[in-house]
Parts: structure tokens; sequence; C-alpha cells
């Protein structure tokens, strides 16, 4: 007879915590030791229960990840682009799985000069990442951060590209990118705070000395912002970035003078949000300035970039969000979204009257300008994909209105043929009436009678877009019966500036109520049943699953929660974990009664309660920067104890990485895997 296998029940050792003269009872609080040998235990078991309980998966997992790598061209690289006398590449090599960063000097018949190998680079290191890649001005040095542990403090390094030595100066605890002035040997870089993990200063380095002899620069002193540096597009101007959820503010200063002070370019003002660019004697505004909660573009002189001296260049839509702009010699190019599609308007400077739009014609996919790196063009570079067309990048010659097709995204095995899936965009009604946009995505073959199963994704925070984007792992899935829908929620941006601020604060609980709705009009229009669809999210998508595990669990037969912010009041009352103050105008601020109130009327783990849940499949990184282990822990814990169906429950902790799971390109696709096949197996689909 079969052992039973049994789960693990954490021990209960109650945490009193109070605020606003209200007490709660914390029966897990303790896992937040992160040395605490008991709580490595309890993680280690949970994982040796989900391992066990998968075991019967574990040969589908493997042909699954085999299925999903053989679509993926192992043998790729980007399509080059041009900067500076240099055409830049990304490629990689067949069997490995990190990329090599190339280039090739005036001409793509030049020989390759590789800059960094990621996969030499990579030896010896459960998990490895590089961001924040800058070659300097005179194209000799380049800077680039490490993380080698999955927090995101990152290890900037600068290497020779004419020797290939990479100096033995070490700047740590960074967010990995660093800006280059004109005179090619200052450096100018974010740190982060040790606790906290928020950038809140910028350091000046200067190539030949220490770390220690290092200028801070500017020390932001409010918690709820963060910094960043980078240089204008000009290759003119320095730029000092401070930004909190609605209110920004830069510095600026000559590249040139990188040994001077910066200056304010508009001193910041309470939910005034802008971003610039600058262009021959201007500086170009993206800005919410005077209530254009959908934006417009603004421009002042150089040398006058005071609010008052900003003039309207394109006026506020109320039905047009302006998601930014991309400036040239002779056009402006600016990216809306009308009625939740990208829209790319290309503007003639000297004849605006001229303008037109990029043609599109599915309804519903996704279009992004990419690398437009030079002024002096007339060619603008953009992408294109929907959820059944894989990625395209194209180049448009803005003049004659001339597309060519660059590249597109290949999928090996010739069993892929892009006109076998229907793709549709549907509305349901939320509570309130409003109409809710969903992408939808499956096999034409399929008879829409309630029967198939049925992956509904959401995010829903931050004014985060979720785009229609295709997926060669999600084919493992249309191509067994599936199909894979995203809820674009309030909460999200995708209809709008008003559609974000519709699903945040004290407003949140529409993004869950939203999702609901969308999930119960995919059951009455008969795409399937509760008992075969599944829902899917992901950090503060994750929180979006808990809240509907806990009031609406009777829609979905399982649930999967990829490293989910579940902890909410306590986790916001804590200003010493990462994150949290700077997220106070995303959820509210818990020391003010009224948010708290609220936060603790839908937080996950404050309503878990006696009742059936559906099955789970949480996942969790252990050095997660973003949240915490200890919130799916804890949550996973409290469910175990209060589920009253005979569903699994699965806690799976990654104890070498973090927010973004595994690094390596085919790593990851392991735990697509699992997730895959934590859905198939409750389908009953063993191949």
């Amino acid at each position: 007879m079969q052992k039973e296998i049994v789960p693990p029940i954490a021990k209960k050792k109650p945490h009193t915590l109070v605020k606003h003269q209200q007490q709660r009872i914390d029966d897990y609080y303790w896992f937040n030791e992160r040395e605490n040998p008991d709580v490595i235990a309890y993680l280690k078991a949970e994982n040796e229960y989900y391992q066990a309980s998968t075991a019967h998966t574990k040969s589908f997992q493997e042909a699954l990840f085999e299925e999903m790598k053989s679509r993926i061209k192992e043998d790729d690289q980007s399509v080059p682009y041009f900067y500076n006398g240099y055409y830049y590449i990304t490629r990689f090599e067949k069997g490995k799985d990190y990329p090599i960063y190339a280039r090739k000097k005036g001409s793509l018949e030049a020989p390759e000069e590789i800059m960094l190998d990621c996969n030499e680079m990579a030896q010896g290191h459960a998990y490895f990442h590089v961001t924040g890649i800058s070659v300097s001005e005179d194209n000799r040095f380049i800077s680039y951060g490490v993380d080698t542990v999955s927090r995101r403090q990152y290890t900037i390094h600068v290497k020779d590209l004419e020797t290939h030595e990479v100096s033995p100066i070490r700047i740590e605890n960074t967010t990995g990118g660093a800006t280059w002035a004109s005179d090619n040997v200052t450096l100018f870089y974010s740190r982060k705070d040790p606790v906290t993990l928020r950038p809140d200063k910028i350091f000046k380095h200067v190539l030949g000395k220490g770390c220690e002899t290092d200028e801070l620069i500017y020390e932001e002193k409010d918690d709820t912002f963060t910094v960043s540096v980078y240089k204008s597009k000009s290759k003119k101007y320095l730029i000092i970035e401070s930004e909190s959820t609605l209110t920004s503010e830069y510095q600026i200063l000559l590249s040139a003078t990188p040994h001077e002070k910066f200056k304010i370019f508009q001193k910041r003002v309470r939910e005034l949000e802008y971003s610039i660019s600058h262009f021959e004697d201007h500086f170009y505004i993206v800005t919410n300035k005077d209530d254009a909660y959908n934006f417009k573009v603004m421009k002042t002189p150089e040398g006058s970039t005071s609010i008052e001296n900003w003039v309207d260049v394109i006026s506020h839509k109320e039905e047009v969000l302006i998601e930014g702009i991309d400036i040239f010699k002779e056009y402006l190019v600016v990216s809306e979204r009308f009625d939740g599609l990208n829209k790319i308007r290309i503007i003639p400077w000297k004849n605006p009257e001229q303008a037109y739009y990029l043609p599109f014609e599915l309804e519903t996919y996704a279009a992004y300008t990419t690398t437009n790196i030079d002024f002096d063009t007339e060619i603008l570079r953009y992408a294109y994909q929907s959820l059944a067309i894989p990625s395209s990048l194209f180049d448009f010659n803005m003049r004659t209105q001339e597309t060519v097709l660059l590249k597109e995204q290949e999928v090996l095995g010739g069993t892929f043929h892009k006109d076998h899936y229907k793709e549709e965009r549907i509305w349901a009604t939320a509570e309130d009436g409003t109409k809710i946009p969903i992408s939808l995505v499956y096999k034409k073959d399929i008879v829409l009678d309630g029967s198939h199963p049925f992956l509904l994704y959401a995010y829903g925070s931050y004014g985060m877009t979720m785009e229609p984007y295709f997926s060669t792992t999600r084919l493992s899935l249309l191509d067994r019966g599936f199909i894979y829908a995203i809820a674009h929620v309030r909460g999200g941006e995708d209809l709008g500036r008003k559609w974000y601020e519709d699903g945040k604060l004290l407003k949140k609980k529409n993004t869950f109520t939203d999702f609901v709705a969308c999930s119960k009009h995919v059951i009455a229009q008969k795409y399937t049943s509760p008992s075969h669809l599944y829902a899917e999210g992901g950090s503060a998508g994750g929180l979006l699953m808990g809240v509907i595990a806990n009031t609406n669990p009777e829609l979905y037969q399982g649930i999967i929660a990829q490293v989910p912010f579940v902890d909410v009041v306590t986790t916001m009352l804590d200003d010493s974990i990462p994150l949290t103050t700077g997220e106070y105008d995303e959820w509210g601020n818990p020391n003010e009664k009224a948010y708290y109130d609220y936060m603790l009327s839908y937080s996950p783990y404050d309503n878990v309660c006696e009742q059936g849940y559906p099955n789970m499949y949480i996942s969790s990184g252990f050095h997660d920067s973003q949240v915490q282990y200890w919130e799916p822990t804890k949550w996973v814990a409290k469910l175990r104890c209060s589920n009253k169906n005979n569903t699994k429950i699965y806690l799976d902790t990654n104890m070498e990485a973090g927010h973004g799971g595994a690094s390596g390109r085919f790593e990851a696709l392991k735990e697509v895997a699992k997730e895959f096949c934590f859905l198939l197996d409750l389908e009953k689909i063993k191949s």
C-alpha cells in the first residue's frame, strides 16, 4: 500500500500586533526569522511535500521542459543596432544559458568584439544576472552590474574593451546601472539603502581612483522616492531622476562638465508627474500638468526649465493616454493608448498637420517603439506581436511610409502555424457597470461548450499594462486544449490613467471584483466552467490571487500564485522592508486608520477563513527582495489549517533565487513546466 503523503503543519507561535487600538494575532510571525533553523527546516519540508506529491508528474515535467526548449532557437541573436560608430548585438550559443554581448565597428562585416560573455562569467554561480550595460562615449570602457544572489543588489564592474582587463574596483550595493560623463572617466551611479534596498543616493566615481573616494552627489531624504541617473539621448545632459508613485523631479548637468553641480529642472510638486527629453535647444516634457491625467506633451527652453516656461505641444485628450515620445531630427513619434490598444503617431516637425498613425488591424495586439538611439534618421524601429503572432521587429521609413520586417521570432519544431489559433477581445461587466476587456487565444477547432480548461491571468497594479504578448511556452497549453486569457482589470493602465486610479488606494477592491466578473463572464459564455477554470498572477497579481481564493473559491479549480504579496497590512506597517515606504501612494499608508481598515478588509493572509479552497500552487524565492519569502510561507501555513476541501496546496520555494525566479535562459522553463504540470495534472492530461 502506498504511504500517504502528509503535508507539513507549521508550529503556531502567537504574536500580538497592535495598531489603531486594534489587536491582530499572527500565529506565524516567526517565519520572518531568516536565520532560524526551524524556518529553513519548514521551507525544506514544504519543498519535500511538493516534490513527493508531484513525483508522478516528474517525467511529464521533464518532457514539457524539453518540448518548450525545442521551440526556442538556441543559437539566436538580436537585430543589430548602430550607435556611436558600432553595431551592437546580443546573441546566444547553442547549449548555453546566458547571453553574449558583442559589437562590430562600422560595419556588420567587421570582426566581432565580445564585450561580455555571461556564460563564462556565470560559472560557479547558482544564480547570475547582468544589467545596466553602458559604454563610454570614446567606446573604450564598459560598465555593468552583476547580481549573483537574486536580491537585486548589483555590483558595478568596469572593463577596458581595448585591453580586455576588468578593473579590480567593485562598486557594491547598487542598482547596476551607471552613466558615463563625456570625459570618459567619470561615472555616475545610484546606491541602495542596505536594509530597505531603496535607491537613495547618487555617487560619482572617477576611473583610477578607489571607491572610498567616490563623491556623494545627491541623497534622496524622502523615503517615498527612489533615485536614478542617466544621460539624455542627445548626450548633452546627465539627468538625475527622483520618482515616487505620484510625483517626479529631475536635476540636469552638462555631460561635458561632470564636476559642476546639478541644477533642479522643476522642483517637485505633490502629484505633478513629468519626464524630460532634450532636443536641440529645448526640453520636451510628458506631463500631467493642468489636470492632464492622460498626459500631454509640452516644451521649454533648455535655459529656462521651470514650470512657468512650459508650453503645450500636444494637448491632453480624455480618451487618449500618452505613454511616451521618441524624438528625431525631422519627426516626433508619440506612443499612445486608445480603447486599450497601442497606437504610434508620426508627426513631422515641419508639417504637423500631416501627422499619421502606423496601421494595425487586429482587435488585440501589442506594438511599441524599441531601440531608437539616433536623432538624424528617418527610420523608426518598432515591435509588434499578439497572443498568436510571434514578436516581430520592423524598420519603418517615416518619410516614405515603407515597412521592412527585420526579424520575426522563430518558433522551431514545425508544428506552429499562427492561423491555427483564434484571438478575441471580449468585454465583461463589472459590479459597478464598467466594461472590462479580456484578451483570449485558443485553437480554432475548439467548440465553446464549457468543457475546456481555461487559464485566466491578471496583474492589476502600479499602472502596469498587461499587453497581449506572444509566448512559445504557452503553446504547450493551447495545443492541449486550453484557452488562455488576460483580464485587463483596473489597477493597470490598460484603458488610460483613470483605469489605474480606479484600482488603487481606497478603490483597490475594483481590481479583485473586476477579475471575478471576468471569471463569471467566461463561464457564462461557455468558454469554460468552474471545474475547468484556473487563475494565475504573480507578485501584486499574487495578491489578487489571494483575494479571489478567499472571496470566490467556488469559481476556480486551481490557482497559481507566483511570489504573492499576501500579508498586506503587516508588510505595509514595516518600513524596514524593501519597497514599503515607496508603496504608500499605491496601497495607502496603514499608519492612517482609513487605509489600515481598508487593507485589513482584503489582505489575503488576514482574511483566510475556514472554507473550501481551490487547488493552489504557490511559488516563492528565499532571496526575494520584492516580496519577502515569509509572506507566501505564512499564507500556506494558515491555509492548511483552514482548508475544508480535499485539495492540494503546494508551496515551492527556490532557496537560491529571488523575485524573478531562476536565472538562465532555460532554467526558467523548468519553473514554467512545474506550473503547467500542476494545471495539466488537475485536468488529467498525462502527455
